[in-house]
């Protein structure tokens, strides 16, 4: 018993103070070394050209294999994410089914997840749907469990667009063979593909599974579907009002973003008291609106012509701290010139300055039309002199609405100054006004100077209508039958339509 008590505390006291070391090759830090070397020397032949390929070897897949036979050790799961990553950046994905193949024959490690994940998604972007769908099929030959992760990233290639919406329901029936449990993250995927093709019908449907199978849904998801739904063409107050109602009794709290969307899909639809109501809804649930939300609703009730909630809504953004910015105030100013009060306008301006606020071109335009429409001419002129100082171009609207202005109050000779001055601006691209300048001109004996004019805008490319051919002929004491007086009114009647289009879109 004593001698076999010496003896193992002589073996332990060899253990601990011998002077040789262990063989390298049994640790752990040496085959992670062999490996490190290994996958530098795949990534130097990689960057080597192209010699000539066996088509079933390819040279990066014959470069991995002697690479890590060299160093002794078996290939790396990072080696063939390398391997596929090159691939696919050199586009050579008709070699990535042999390296499959080996992959799946050959080596005997598990490989991750992550990396089928990423071929599907690669198929996924080159259209190669079926491909996609027999990898994900295929995982389990790898011996590597598949998991809602692959079948997220499967999904999600399916529904870009809507043939592959129509497999996902097969997909989803075989993930159950493969004892993959369907979770909130995939109904999260197919809710947001259906939101993206506009199906939002299908996906408040999908919304309503969730919920009644128990699964949690995050708030991104409500947000999500309110905004589609907002931006659904045909969707009507109550579908969007009874939605945020719903969503409201299954714990979602809306936020900035939510109620911005319904605001503004309710402006759109000229519902301005509507939006105005949810305006004060938000402030009830404790959120402080920004001047996006107010300027939005401030515009739908000038819409709906309610000036008096118009002042209370500006008076209410001020005393909250807010400061508006030119779309703010080119919208009060608007209203404003919608109840004739230009003089109110024009010291609105006064104010945007002194509160740092430099008003823009659209403001501009706004008052000049009004003063022209009232015929303060002499105040409109001075306006837009002061765009010229303040470094504020005119655009055609400009120069349309002064034409127009000192047209319709018989000023045709500075109508026609104003017009030159366009054209040589190169901003005159339709010929409307030149017919009313060119009419003016004639009807007042002043064809010598409607004959320059029409040289000049015939030399900056500028087509004269079918009223200004007319006024012309006439003022020479052409005198025109009845069949072609039948053909300019009907060409002139299209030209004045299609120019109508055009300013709108303006």
């Amino acid at each position: 018993m004593v001698g076999c008590t010496s003896k193992k505390s002589a073996s332990f006291f060899l253990r601990k103070h011998r002077k040789w070391p262990y063989s390298p090759y049994k640790a752990r830090w040496h085959r992670i070394f062999n490996q490190q070397q290994a996958m530098q020397s795949l990534k130097q032949s990689a960057l080597k050209p192209p010699q000539q390929e066996s088509p079933n070897k390819p040279n990066l897949l014959s470069s991995l294999i002697h690479s890590f036979s060299i160093y002794d050790v078996e290939p790396t799961p990072k080696a063939f994410d390398f391997i596929f990553k090159t691939l696919v950046n050199t586009s050579q994905f008709h070699h990535i089914p042999s390296v499959l193949d080996h992959l799946e024959k050959v080596e005997s490690f598990e490989p991750p997840e992550s990396t089928f994940a990423y071929l599907i998604e690669v198929y996924g972007r080159t259209n190669k749907t079926q491909e996609a769908i027999e990898l994900f099929y295929r995982i389990p030959k790898f011996r590597c469990v598949p998991s809602v992760y692959s079948l997220n990233t499967l999904i999600s290639v399916l529904c870009r667009n809507r043939k592959g919406l129509k497999l996902v329901p097969e997909i989803l029936l075989k993930s159950q063979v493969m004892n993959i449990r369907v979770e909130e993250s995939t109904f999260q995927v197919l809710i947001a593909a259906l939101c993206r093709i506009r199906k939002v019908g299908f996906a408040i449907e999908m919304l309503n599974c969730m919920v009644n199978e128990g699964f949690s849904v995050n708030a991104e998801i409500y947000s999500l579907l309110l905004s589609c739904l907002c931006e659904q063409k045909d969707a009507t107050k109550f579908e969007v009002m009874g939605f945020l109602e719903q969503l409201r009794k299954l714990g979602f709290f809306p936020g900035m973003v939510d109620y911005s969307n319904v605001i503004r899909f309710l402006v759109k639809g000229k519902m301005g008291l509507d939006a105005l109501h949810v305006l004060n809804h938000m402030k009830s649930d404790r959120i402080k609106p920004d001047i996006f939300c107010y300027t939005m609703v401030l515009h739908g009730v000038i819409e709906d012509k309610d000036y008096l909630k118009a002042d209370e809504l500006f008076d209410e953004l001020l005393v909250f701290g807010l400061v508006p910015d030119a779309y703010t105030y080119n919208v009060y100013i608007n209203g404003l010139c919608k109840q004739n009060n230009v003089e109110a306008g024009i010291k609105m301006v006064a104010s945007m300055k002194e509160l740092g606020c430099n008003p823009n071109l659209i403001t501009y335009n706004m008052l000049v039309k009004q003063l022209c429409k009232v015929g303060e001419l002499s105040k409109a002129g001075k306006l837009v002199r002061e765009m010229g100082l303040k470094g504020i171009g005119l655009n055609m609207q400009t120069y349309r609405i002064m034409i127009d202005g000192l047209a319709s109050n018989g000023k045709i000779v500075e109508a026609c100054g104003l017009f030159e001055e366009a054209l040589d601006k190169g901003l005159c691209t339709q010929s409307l006004m030149f017919d009313e300048i060119i009419c003016g001109l004639c009807h007042r004996d002043l064809s010598c100077k409607a004959l320059k004019l029409l040289e000049k805008m015939v030399g900056k490319n500028v087509s004269p209508g079918a009223r200004a051919w007319k006024a012309l002929l006439l003022s020479s004491g052409f005198k025109l039958d009845c069949v072609e007086t039948k053909l300019f009114s009907l060409v002139d009647s299209n030209q004045t339509q299609l120019s109508s289009e055009n300013v709108a879109v303006e």
